[in-house]
């Protein structure tokens, strides 16, 4: 939003306007991040002139939506309508740290924004206005579509650089032989743990569709002789022969019921001196602010699924046969739930 509004000093009408016109500023991201802009930008201020031939955009529509960004703090404009790189563009690049490219690619494709015009749809029904929009569900749709998939899936990894990170440093996996990372994507999560645990060997487990975008990233690791990748419906089975799974933001993603199931088959599968790591946003009580506060919302949209409170998350665990041991904050925004067997 932009910097310059103070609601301490300002009408509410005046603090309240910039949320209401969000979607505005993230399509412009959208068009800048999908041409690449900031790649553009990388090493030198370029004339909107020059932006628009490579980009092969009208430019001076081009123009309107960099000073739109610059107005905010996203690029910057001098006196000779040039346009350069600032610290919050920066995350626009493509593959520098914790790149949010994709992400904002992502944000403004037709099938993520869509279903976000039928949420009262959701709020009325309590079911995925994403289906009542497409008629299928969001990961039948991704299976249909594989560049939506694509683009998803570089999304989520762009933005599980840290969390990844904050995720190895905050635990201990040191005595860990065999690793099963349930729904684990693209396996950016757990190539960063065995990179971090040379002792220790991996399973990757999801839908065939995602295992085979996957491979190609686990051979271009050096991890492939450590990490099995395996396709499977975790409704159904887990694999068997881990002493740690992982759910890294999957149960967020489903209600209760479905939540059961996926907990249900880890506890199936665990040996009884396992450990099931639960890895997700914990929403805070009262007015906290918190980013889980607002994604929750695209769960409702996109596939019915929710974020849980701490209390939920213990709920949960306790009637699929896990008992909570151990609360491990890190340093993003997500806590490791630590549950072993019972």
């Amino acid at each position: 939003m932009p910097q310059t509004i103070d609601p301490d000093h300002t009408l509410p009408s005046e603090a309240l306007l910039p949320f209401i016109i969000g979607p505005w500023l993230s399509q412009a991201l959208f068009v800048a991040a999908k041409l690449g802009v900031a790649d553009l930008l990388r090493y030198a201020p370029q004339s909107c002139v020059a932006l628009a031939d490579v980009t092969k955009m009208d430019e001076q529509s081009l123009y309107r939506i960099l000073r739109a960004l610059a107005s905010v703090g996203i690029f910057a404009e001098d006196e000779n309508r040039r346009f350069r790189m600032t610290p919050m563009a920066m995350p626009l690049q493509t593959g520098v740290p914790g790149s949010l490219r994709s992400y904002a690619i992502m944000i403004g494709e037709g099938w993520h924004w869509q279903p976000w015009g039928e949420i009262l749809q959701s709020v009325k029904t309590g079911r995925p206005a994403f289906e009542h929009v497409f008629g299928a569900s969001l990961s039948d749709y991704l299976a249909q579509h594989p560049d939506a998939g694509r683009i998803l899936a570089e999304a989520l990894d762009g933005k599980s650089t840290i969390e990844n990170d904050s995720i190895v440093s905050a635990y201990d996996f040191a005595s860990s032989r065999t690793i099963v990372d349930v729904g684990g994507g693209k396996g950016t999560c757990l190539t960063s743990i065995l990179t971090a645990n040379p002792g220790a060997k991996g399973i990757l487990f999801d839908l065939p569709h995602v295992i085979d975008m996957a491979r190609p990233a686990i051979e271009a690791s050096g991890l492939a002789s450590r990490c099995t990748l395996m396709a499977g419906n975790f409704f159904e089975s887990v694999p068997s022969g881990g002493d740690v799974y992982i759910l890294k933001k999957i149960v967020q993603n489903w209600d209760d019921d479905r939540a059961r199931l996926i907990q249900g088959c880890c506890r199936t599968a665990i040996p009884t001196n396992g450990r099931l790591l639960t890895i997700e946003f914990v929403i805070p009580p009262g007015n906290e602010p918190s980013f889980g506060k607002l994604l929750d919302l695209l769960l409702l949209i996109w596939t019915g699924g929710k974020e849980r409170t701490d209390a939920e998350h213990q709920d949960l665990l306790s009637t699929t046969g896990f008992k909570p041991n151990q609360i491990i904050p890190t340093a993003s925004a997500l806590t490791i739930i630590e549950s072993l067997p019972i």
